[in-house]
């Protein structure tokens, strides 16, 4: 074992802080910012694509929401909408 790795094992056991793996979690969560980014961008050119051909982008939003839901929470919110529309005699 070198001496660098002993330093990094009595640092760990001791509290203190590893600079190398700090280090290493940064570059991992700034990466992962940066594809986000670009992802968030790729997104919103889709959308931007289908308001240019027409469909209503709050409409195509609503229908993701709905897509990750599971099917009977869905059914549920149907029944409540329905019903509240009903009341309020729409």
């Amino acid at each position: 074992m070198d001496d660098t790795t002993t330093t990094q094992d009595a640092a760990a056991e001791s509290g203190m802080v590893s600079a190398q793996r700090l280090q290493s979690i940064i570059d991992r969560v700034e990466r992962l910012e940066e594809e986000r980014k670009a992802l968030a961008s790729d997104i919103k050119d889709i959308f931007l694509e289908a308001k240019s051909a027409g469909f209503d982008v709050p409409v195509l939003r609503q229908l993701l929401r709905i897509r990750k839901q599971e099917p009977s929470e869905v059914e549920e919110q149907e029944t409540l909408l329905h019903l509240y529309r009903h009341a309020l005699g729409m």
